[in-house]
């Protein structure tokens, strides 16, 4: 089958959207599936085209179903953007099937637009790269480390953690990512926690040896973020999670970690050292393997194939 993504920024970054699309594509053509990849709708796609996938919102979505209207194609939009604007938008384009990542998106995306077809698929995780037996990267900082991978943007809300870990007598945090807040999160890392603060830019081949460094990880989005792929990262290599308390990171965490309202430095600080001193076993590890491409990719085919049928 002819599948085609658009995608943005594709090979220029790598966050969620981007490792949704490389690490999908990957998995379907290991299925048999000819699967190419655009930055946008004017890139020429093959009109050939069966399947289009698009990750890129607004006008190229709508130019999107137009564009399958026209090449008598089918149109999925996975829910990338997170409940809110952006994916309301996306589903008032009306594609073909509208992909929720996770049981509150699947319910929120049902009444935001009752007269389009919503799947669930969440996003996954590639145990064979991600694993507690890669060898952790060197880190001059002190342990216990607690970990955060995320674009240093204002929605990740790294500050919080930064703010709650200096309440903590002991423990290092380490940032790794890049993003506009740079300069601002290395001047607080710095004044807040001194040596006990590290932040990298790690190429992506790299990434998965940072988590097997760590022993905790967190991630204190912003409530409305579509999923976290790094959430599925730490805890395949190992790591329980402090996250957002929110019904999206509660579905995909699980019982591999605790939650909290980041806002509240204190109660963020204590639950960071309960998590600390809480022994997990092989929690982080099995609740990740729920989550692998193999699988989603499987689920994917299946769409598919339904689609082309009708």
């Amino acid at each position: 089958m002819n599948i085609a993504f658009l995608c943005r920024h594709y090979g220029k970054s790598f966050r969620g959207a981007e490792t949704y699309v490389r690490e999908l594509s990957s998995h379907l053509s290991r299925l048999g599936h000819n699967v190419k990849i655009y930055p946008h709708i004017f890139s020429g796609i093959d009109k050939s085209t069966q399947i289009l996938i698009s990750t890129n919102g607004r006008l190229d979505a709508i130019l999107a179903r137009f564009w399958c209207l026209f090449y008598h194609a089918k149109l999925i939009i996975p829910g990338q953007s997170g409940p809110g604007i952006d994916d309301r938008w996306n589903l008032w384009c009306f594609p073909d099937t509208f992909v929720a990542l996770t049981d509150f998106q699947l319910y929120w995306a049902r009444k935001a637009n009752p007269f389009v077809s919503v799947v669930k698929i969440p996003n996954g995780i590639d145990p064979a790269v991600f694993n507690s037996q890669v060898t952790p990267l060197k880190i001059n900082i002190s342990r216990p480390i607690i970990l955060i991978v995320a674009a240093f943007t204002p929605a990740k809300r790294l500050d919080l953690a930064i703010r709650a870990v200096a309440k903590l007598k002991r423990g290092s945090l380490l940032l790794v990512g890049d993003g506009d807040q740079k300069d601002y999160l290395i001047q607080l890392g710095n004044q807040l926690l001194g040596r006990r603060f590290a932040a990298l830019k790690l190429p992506y081949s790299q990434v998965p040896q940072i988590y097997p460094a760590a022993d905790l990880f967190t991630f204190p989005t912003v409530p409305y973020e579509s999923f976290g792929i790094v959430l599925l990262e730490a805890m395949a290599s190992g790591l329980p999670v402090v996250a957002t308390a929110d019904p999206i990171r509660a579905e995909i965490v699980g019982d591999s970690g605790l939650f909290v309202d980041p806002t509240d430095t204190e109660t963020y600080a204590a639950t960071l050292k309960h998590a600390l001193n809480t022994s997990w076993g092989k929690k982080p590890l099995i609740q990740a393997q729920k989550f692998t491409w193999g699988k989603i990719a499987s689920d994917y085919d299946r769409l598919f194939r339904k689609l082309c049928s009708q």
